[in-house]
């Protein structure tokens, strides 16, 4: 019977993540500040009652990177060529791939949370950085399907290439200009600041991200 009931709650919450999933994005898209405080909010509340309305905002990006990974695949994108060990083991199966790829596109709201954190003089912690961090994971969601599709573009001969590349200048300004507004409200300063404050968590993101591909690829 424990078995039965586990399999049925699996059911039941795989099933209903066909409505709070797309449901999720589109409220990210749309009203993303209202969500990202939604998010805080959510962070009060007993552990088996947050986001019982939506998708919690890890799992959203881990979702979305295994769907941008189907994505490549029914498209039939080339697989990118293993140049070591260790690249070889990531492109062995798509869930190395996936679970690689949601840490990468996690760094996005690893870096903007400790910014927020530091720029708050608040203490880094474990109990202070998940709030942030799980806002950011909101933010960092609508990115990751933006770069996804992107990226499937480019390396489909037949489709141009400036598709792709509209497709994901108009991600990243979208992310940066959510990101200004974000850090403008909850920091309390001006817009120059604040759109400093994300380009330069941004810029700070990429770098750590090119410094975790360079031993990847020549390991």
């Amino acid at each position: 019977m424990k078995l039965l009931r586990s399999f049925e709650e699996f059911v039941f919450e795989a099933v209903s993540w066909l409505v709070f999933y797309p449901l999720t994005v589109w409220r990210i898209v749309t009203r993303p500040l209202t969500t990202l405080a939604y998010s805080d909010a959510e962070q009060l509340d007993p552990e088996d009652r947050r986001y019982d309305d939506a998708l919690s905002p890890p799992l959203l990006l881990l979702v979305t990177v295994v769907l941008m990974n189907a994505v490549g695949t029914m498209l039939h994108v080339s697989d990118v060529q293993a140049t070591s060990k260790t690249t070889a083991v990531l492109f062995a199966s798509p869930q190395n791939l996936a679970l690689f790829r949601a840490i990468a596109f996690s760094l996005l709201p690893l870096v903007a949370a400790a910014t927020f954190l530091r720029r708050t003089k608040t203490r880094l912690s474990r109990q202070t950085l998940r709030p942030p961090f799980y806002a950011q994971c909101y933010l960092a969601t609508p990115c990751c399907i933006v770069l996804g599709l992107g990226q499937a573009i480019f390396r489909r001969p037949e489709m141009p290439n400036t598709v792709g590349a509209a497709l994901m200048i108009a991600g990243g300004g979208w992310f940066l200009v959510t990101q200004t507004r974000w850090f403008h409200s909850r920091l309390g300063v001006g817009w120059p600041d604040a759109a400093w404050t994300a380009t330069w968590a941004l810029v700070r993101a990429s770098a750590y991200l090119v410094l975790l591909l360079i031993p990847i690829a020549l390991i």
